[in-house]
């Protein structure tokens, strides 16, 4: 089985609330079934949820109690954004539904925690795909936190163990420097934890999630020994395809 997060940079356009890229979703999604491969799904939630939750900074917990309709409003659009997806898996003939992290589980100071993992281990079981998602989720200690789409990947991969695991991005791979601005940017196409030191943050990208080193470091702990992490572009028809295939193709693998 392999694991795939669609980032919110390839399923919706980040600079515009609300826009969901379906033609985009609905290929990827055929290249999932072209693969031949068992896959699982998680999913950011790029412009349905990362301009509200900036604007109200509800990555930072409970603050003032005007971010309270923040929380409901991004709750409610990332869940429709996690509709949408699972309508397009559907369509391709994978069975999947929607796993909301702000209704079923809880954060600790930040750490998502699944108390309970039986509702998603029956799905699997079953052969229903679970899809979880960046969402706002119940905090113990700051009342309540943003939980990405990284975080999720981590707990699905330790619970699942997939053989494989890809992220989905709109660039080919993790670069020295912003690849759409700087044109002296080149492509890293192998990350180890000792490489990520040497990696300035003046890299990363806005992001109420974290940016580009965030998820190098996800990247980095949901590595084993058999097991490479490995960031694609998703705006390259084919590209998601051939990593699931094992092809060769630009990208950047991190590996411990």
């Amino acid at each position: 089985m392999m694991l795939i997060k669609l980032g919110g940079s390839v399923i919706t356009d980040k600079s515009r609330y609300r826009t969901f890229n379906k033609d985009r979703v609905a290929s990827l999604c055929k290249e999932i079934v072209q693969s031949g491969k068992s896959a699982m799904i998680v999913h950011g939630a790029g412009s349905f949820g990362h301009m509200v939750a900036k604007q109200y900074g509800l990555q930072n917990g409970l603050v003032d109690f005007r971010q309270v309709i923040a929380v409901a409003q991004v709750q409610n659009d990332v869940r429709d954004l996690s509709s949408m997806v699972v309508k397009e898996l559907i369509a391709c003939g994978i069975p999947a539904v929607s796993v909301p992290p702000g209704s079923c589980f809880v954060m600790d100071d930040g750490e998502l925690v699944i108390g309970d993992d039986e509702p998603l281990r029956a799905l699997a079981h079953i052969g229903v795909m679970p899809v979880m998602f960046g969402d706002v989720v119940m905090d113990r200690k700051k009342g309540f936190g943003i939980c990405s789409g990284d975080q999720a990947m981590e707990v699905m991969a330790r619970m699942f163990k997939p053989e494989k695991v890809i992220f989905v991005s709109d660039i080919d791979g993790l670069y020295t420097a912003d690849p759409k601005t700087n044109p002296d940017a080149e492509l890293i196409p192998e990350v180890t934890t000792e490489g990520l030191k040497r990696i300035s943050s003046e890299h990363t990208m806005d992001d109420v999630t974290g940016g580009v080193v965030a998820k190098m470091e996800a990247m980095l702990r949901m590595c084993d020994e058999g097991r490479d992490c490995i960031l694609v572009n998703g705006t390259v028809p084919g590209r998601l395809l051939s990593a699931m295939r094992g092809e060769e193709i630009p990208c950047t693998i991190a590996r411990l």
